[in-house]
């Protein structure tokens, strides 16, 4: 009888354990390069794959994630492959088979973006600093979708939006910032906009796959989803 205990008191206890870890470990994803559904003017040749880098970099940022590159992938496999080919130490060749597989794909499309200019402009440059009296103001929407592995079901789903404005008489440096073909509006309201998106598809992802679709971080992207349907439905008129 008391065997029998301790045989039942181990096997719960192992599945106390195998619950523990496998609650704490942390969502692997993979991030697909952004399309575009917008004629907005700033994108254009690697754009896609320069927000892809950003997603991506502001994901493992937050070490919530197991973010797995796929870009880089030929470069593994190629290492993976000379070290099968016997001319690397056995002792610190990488072994074949060991690529983590990514449980979710995050796919973002940018489905909406806008630019207003206003005043005279008028504006001064010298040495790659820029002033100006004009006002400008960007918005951007991004279609978010998380997408299973395995199934290739839509886990969530969301559009995640952001406006910047810039007013009066301004200051930027007009060299540096994003890498790529972004590198040009870094301290624009465009580049603002285009910031602003990844942190809330960064924070998003985090709410909803760490801390849960019940957590009361849903709270308010629940607020903003519906503020931002009620303002669409307000600005579609009907005959």
């Amino acid at each position: 009888m008391r065997i029998k205990l301790i045989l039942i008191s181990l096997f719960l206890f192992s599945i106390v354990l195998f619950s523990q870890g496998y609650a704490g470990e942390k969502p692997r994803i993979g991030v697909l390069r952004f399309t575009n559904h917008t004629s907005a003017g700033w994108w254009s040749g690697s754009v896609g794959t320069d927000l892809q880098d950003m997603l991506i970099a502001e994901l493992a940022s937050t070490n919530s994630f197991r973010v797995l590159e796929r870009k880089e992938l030929d470069a593994v496999i190629q290492e993976q492959d000379l070290g099968a080919s016997g001319r690397v130490n056995p002792k610190t060749r990488s072994k074949l088979g060991k690529i983590t597989g990514a449980k979710y794909l995050v796919a973002a499309t940018v489905s909406a973006f806008e630019q207003n200019t206003s005043g005279s402009g008028g504006g001064l440059s010298f040495g790659g600093i820029s002033l100006g009296g004009k006002q400008d103001k960007a918005y951007m929407a991004v279609d978010l979708k998380v997408i299973e592995v395995e199934t290739g079901e839509i886990f969530d789903a969301r559009t995640v939006e952001a406006t910047s404005k810039s007013s009066g008489l301004s200051l930027g440096v007009s060299s540096g910032g994003f890498n790529g073909n972004l590198g040009q509006y870094k301290n624009t309201p465009v580049g603002k906009a285009i910031r602003a998106c990844i942190m809330e598809i960064t924070e998003y992802l985090e709410c909803s796959m760490v801390e849960g679709k019940d957590s009361d971080c849903m709270d308010k992207f629940n607020e903003k989803e519906r503020s931002r349907k009620e303002k669409t439905k307000s600005a579609i008129q009907l005959d």
